[in-house]
Order: structure tokens, then C-alpha cells, then sequence
């Protein structure tokens, strides 16, 4: 027992001297430092005195080497009030909705945000848990219970200022437009007509801001695609994060129509055309500053045109193979591939699979000034300027093979073909390979072995792929689990005995779960990895490839040569504690049992 230590003196207000005897008192100040920011700290408005301690950078007295940042400052403030801590999450909050329960001043001058609203209660974040002067208004307005959570000040500043401005750019820009003549969408004729007589421009300021908010958004969230997706009375706007499409916002129709315009302005796309689906690109930049491609595609559905923005992060460019996700063996065997002069190298997998990654990532290491690198795509993916880069154009025929055979005549070393989709793409791609070029591509197959098979299929001679084809990549992509929060747990036999199918694989001593926190936004995962099934064809392969090839028989004998199938790639990634069973089952076929 130690009953000379004195309890923790109470805080009952923000202001300096309170605040630093209570961190004094808590452990995470010494006396000495406290003593020394006390002048500083009494000129200082409550509101101010968090952020200022964390600008210093101070240690954490109860965690040598950890500073006192503005989270954990607020999340220990939020423990000495009482009241629970809340992590903004921006992509859970009902923009619309939250930002009608009071107005903007009201809500700046309180520096307060609201963050939830239901049927019983209203909550309301606060930097400062002991102001509580405007409670009481708010309960009257809302007629609801008022609840308040602590959150970090510079969240609530800056989300009050985002929300508001997006709330104020979208009520304004539906005003303009409820002026225009037509009235509201109400069904498909209307729709079509108005679309052609709309009078709110796609180059009205409160649209731009809201085109621009959305990007700025999308970057911040880390999305891979931005979905706009038109309904009868309003568009619904979702991101997809590491693979799971997430709801962030719905905007009025009538706003939606000028989004989709000026969307298809910087993509320099037809915004008379909405008949036909279209593509186009921009090029961003993010909060960051960096550079970012995004590839826009519009889709004409019932109540509008549907847009999806993929969104491209050069910096996959520069990402080396133990970052995408391969195993040093596999790594190993892949450079052994790209490294021939000439060939063919396949790498298949689903759309959405990470295959144009992989392959940007390759070309990018191979695209030295001593290589000419050519690729015909559709569409061009993103712009590299170590490339030589063509874009399929349907529209003045040319194709594929159209492009490849001009390729050809650009003295290239190394041509990459953005998918083998016919027999005369596949015949032109097998004859650039015969007279002395490394060709890489991609094809839409469940594993490696039958991109053989569907070549076959397509229609190309057996003895051309046994002369030409290098090695085929069949790849997919797992979330990770958030390295913040995944917790050990004892691997469950029944679902690893399912994963490995019948390889005699013994279960690692230990696994990770996935368990959620406010870094992964409670979904306890965080990023994603590629699993991949790496087969090169050598000596004992190829005399397989016969005109009419048995796959298990093709199977077998990779399975023999050293190939691991895709599930026991993602059995490794458990092993190492990157990712769960659930995952790898989720996107990898099964494996075909071992000889």
C-alpha cells in the first residue's frame, strides 16, 4: 500500500493552471516541465491549450520515447471528464443530416460539431468538455437529448469548416437549379429532358467546390474507386476502401446532373453525349500535393449517367516485388522471367485483381534508357513518361493486334498488351515474341495453369505456345490486418484444414485476428497484399501443352515443378500474421491436391 500518495487533484475547468496540475498529478508531465510551461499556458485561451502542448512535442512521462500528441491528449482528457472519446471518422457521418441541426455560427462559435443524429438523441463533439453553456439552446431545438463526446480540436475546426461549406455549396447550387425551368426529376422523360436544358453550370463555383471536396476526400480516405450513382430523387456517392465500397454522401438529383458535367469537363469528355457510355481521365492533385491519375468511366442508367473515378497512385510505380506482396521465392522466379530477351509473360486474375500494378511495377524496373518500352492499352492506365504508351481507339480501328503489329515497327525491346481478349490479338502478341521481343500481358483466368488451356481455346497453335510463352502470374488481393490493433489468437484447425485442402500443411503455433480500431475504422483491416501462384514454363512442362491439353494434368504437373497454388500463397501470408483464413477463402479458388 502506499496511502501517501495524494489523489489526482479534480478538473472541473480548461484553463492552464488546472490543466497542468492535472497532468502533473496523472503522470504525464514532471513537476519541472509543468513548472516551466505555466507562464505560457496562463495567456492561453482553454480551447488553445491542447494543441499548444502538443506543438512542443513534450514526452510522455508514463512512456519514455512516446510524445504527448493532440490525441492522446484528448483522449486522456476525455477520461478525466468522464465522457467517452471520439475518433472523427468523416466517412460514417450524415453530412446532410448533421449540418441542418444548427447553423454554421452557432456551431463555430461553440466550436462544437454535431456527428450523430437519431430518433432519441442528438451527439455533439466538443474540444472542451467543461463548456457547457449551449447545451441547454441546443436541447430546445432539437427537442432531443443532447450527448456529448470530447474529440480532437483540430478534427472539429476542421470538419466544421469542410461539412458546412460542402452543405452550403450543395443547398446553393440546388436552389439555382430548383430556378431553372422543369421543376424536380420525378421520372425518365423528365429526366431526359431536363438533361438537355439544364440551367445550373458545371462551372458554378458551389459545384466546382463540390467536385473539388470529393476529390480532395477520396485522396484522404485512401479509395481505390469513387462511385456516383444516380437514383430517382437523389445520387449516391461511395468510395472503395482496400476492397469494401463504404456509403459517403448523397447529393440532391438536381445537383447531381452539374457534378456529372463538370466531372466530365476535367475529363475531357462529351457532356452533350449522355446516350453512350464514355471515358476520359484527370490528372489531380492530392492535399499532399502529389500528383494523381484517375480514370473516369460514365455508364447512362435509368435515372442518369453513373459515374466511377478509379483513382491511380503513381507511387505504385516505384513499389518493389516484396511490396506488392511477393515471396522472395516467388520474386525470384518472377525477375527470372522478365529478365529474358524474348517471350511471352502472362499474368492473370479478375478485374480489380491488382494485374495492371504488377505490371507497371515490372515495366518500370525494366524501363531503363538502354529499353524501349512500348505498351498498347484501353484504356492507358496511368502516364509514365519511361513509356512509350498507345491507346486502343475503336472508333478509327485500332485494336489491339492493329497496335501491336505498329508497335513493332517502333524498334521496341519490350511491349506490354494491356489484355489478349481475341485469337488475332493473341497471334500477332505470339509473333512479336518469335521475332525477338519480351511481350507481357494479362488474361482473365482462375489460376495459372489454365491461361494455357484459354489460350488454347482462343484458338493459338500448341507448338507456338510451347516456342513462346515464358511463365504465367495468377494473382489476387487480401486485406491485411491493421498492424494497430490485430490481436494473436490460437488458429482454428477446421478453418485451415478448409484453406489448405488437402496440402499437409501443418497450422502455424500461432494466428492474428483482426480486431478493429480507429486507424482501420473498426474494420480491423488496414491496406491490402497481393497472393500470388507463379509458374514458369521449363523443360517439364511444355511437352504438356498439346492441342488438346488436360488442365488438372497441367495442374499436376506445375504443382510437381514447385508452384504453390493461390490459397497456399495466402496460407503463408496467415503463417506470417498478415492477414485471416476468411480473406484468402474469400478470393482464391481451390487448390488442387498434391501428387
Amino acid at each position: 500500500m502506499n496511502d501517501s500518495v495524494a489523489a489526482p487533484a479534480p478538473l472541473h475547468r480548461l484553463d492552464g493552471d488546472s490543466l497542468l496540475d492535472a497532468l502533473t498529478a496523472d503522470g504525464l508531465l514532471g513537476t519541472e516541465q509543468a513548472r516551466e510551461l505555466r507562464g505560457e499556458c496562463r495567456a492561453l485561451p482553454g480551447r488553445e491549450l491542447l494543441p499548444a502542448l502538443a506543438a512542443r512535442a513534450l514526452e510522455d512521462a508514463r512512456h519514455p520515447g512516446r510524445t504527448l500528441t493532440l490525441e492522446a491528449l484528448t483522449v486522456w482528457l476525455a477520461e478525466r471528464s468522464g465522457l467517452p472519446y471520439l475518433r472523427i471518422d468523416p466517412l460514417s457521418l450524415d453530412v446532410p443530416r448533421i449540418t441542418a441541426v444548427m447553423p454554421y455560427p452557432y456551431a463555430a462559435r461553440a466550436r462544437i460539431l454535431p456527428v450523430k443524429l437519431s430518433a432519441t438523441e442528438l451527439v455533439v463533439a466538443v474540444a472542451d468538455p467543461f463548456d457547457r453553456d449551449w447545451e441547454a439552446d441546443i436541447g430546445r431545438l432539437v427537442r432531443q437529448q443532447v450527448r456529448r463526446v470530447v474529440a480532437n480540436s483540430k478534427d472539429i475546426e476542421r470538419y466544421l469548416v469542410e461539412f458546412y461549406a460542402l452543405a452550403r455549396s450543395v443547398r446553393s447550387a440546388e436552389s439555382e437549379r430548383s430556378r431553372a425551368p422543369g421543376g424536380r426529376l420525378q421520372n425518365l422523360e423528365q429526366l431526359t429532358e431536363l438533361g438537355r436544358r439544364d440551367k445550373l453550370s458545371a462551372d458554378d463555383q458551389h459545384v466546382v467546390a463540390v467536385v473539388d471536396w470529393l476529390l480532395q476526400y477520396a485522396f484522404e480516405q485512401r479509395a481505390s474507386d469513387i462511385h456516383l450513382e444516380p437514383r430517382r430523387d437523389s445520387a449516391q456517392v461511395r468510395f472503395r476502401i482496400d476492397g469494401v465500397l463504404h456509403e459517403v454522401y448523397q447529393m440532391p438529383a438536381s445537383v447531381y446532373v452539374a457534378v456529372a458535367s463538370r466531372i466530365k469537363i476535367l475529363a475531357r469528355m462529351d457532356v452533350a453525349e449522355k446516350r453512350r457510355p464514355l471515358d476520359g481521365r484527370i490528372k489531380a492533385r492530392s492535399p499532399g500535393g502529389k500528383e494523381v491519375e484517375l480514370r473516369v468511366s460514365s455508364l447512362p442508367t435509368a435515372f442518369g449517367e453513373k459515374m466511377v473515378l478509379r483513382i491511380f497512385d503513381p507511387e505504385v510505380l516505384i513499389k518493389d516485388f516484396a511490396a506488392l506482396g511477393f515471396s522472395p521465392q516467388d520474386a525470384a522466379r518472377w525477375r527470372e522471367m522478365i529478365a529474358q530477351p524474348n517471350g511471352i509473360i502472362l499474368v492473370t486474375g479478375p478485374t480489380g485483381s491488382g494485374k495492371t500494378t504488377t505490371l507497371y511495377s515490372t515495366l518500370r524496373q525494366l524501363a531503363t534508357p538502354q529499353v524501349n518500352v512500348c505498351t498498347i492499352e484501353d484504356p492507358i492506365e496511368l502516364i509514365e513518361p519511361a513509356f512509350n504508351q498507345l491507346q486502343v481507339q475503336a472508333a478509327i480501328d485500332l485494336d489491339f493486334a492493329t497496335g501491336i503489329r505498329a508497335l513493332m515497327r517502333q524498334d521496341p525491346d519490350i511491349i506490354m498488351v494491356g489484355e489478349i481478349r481475341d485469337l488475332e490479338t493473341a497471334e500477332v502478341a505470339v509473333q512479336a515474341a518469335l521475332t525477338g521481343h519480351l511481350v507481357l500481358s494479362t488474361l482473365h483466368t482462375n489460376d495459372a495453369p489454365s491461361a494455357i488451356t484459354r489460350l488454347l481455346d482462343l484458338g493459338v497453335p500448341s507448338y507456338l505456345l510451347r516456342a513462346t510463352v515464358l511463365g504465367i502470374v495468377a494473382q489476387r488481393l487480401v486485406r491485411t490486418l491493421c498492424p494497430h490493433c490485430k490481436a494473436p489468437q490460437a488458429p482454428d484447425p477446421q478453418a485451415w484444414a478448409e484453406l489448405c485442402a488437402g496440402w499437409k500443411l501443418p497450422p502455424p503455433p500461432q494466428a492474428q485476428r483482426a480486431v478493429g480500431c480507429l486507424e482501420c475504422r473498426e474494420t480491423g483491416f488496414l491496406g491490402r497484399s497481393g497472393i500470388y501462384e507463379v509458374l514458369p514454363l521449363g523443360a517439364a512442362l511444355k511437352p504438356l501443352i498439346q492441342d488438346h491439353a488436360d488442365p488438372a494434368a497441367l495442374r499436376a504437373a506445375a504443382i510437381r515443378d514447385g508452384m504453390l497454388p493461390l490459397r497456399i500463397a495466402g496460407a503463408r501470408k496467415i503463417a506470417a500474421g498478415l492477414t485471416t483464413p476468411a480473406e484468402v477463402l474469400k478470393v482464391a479458388p481451390p487448390p488442387l491436391r498434391p501428387a
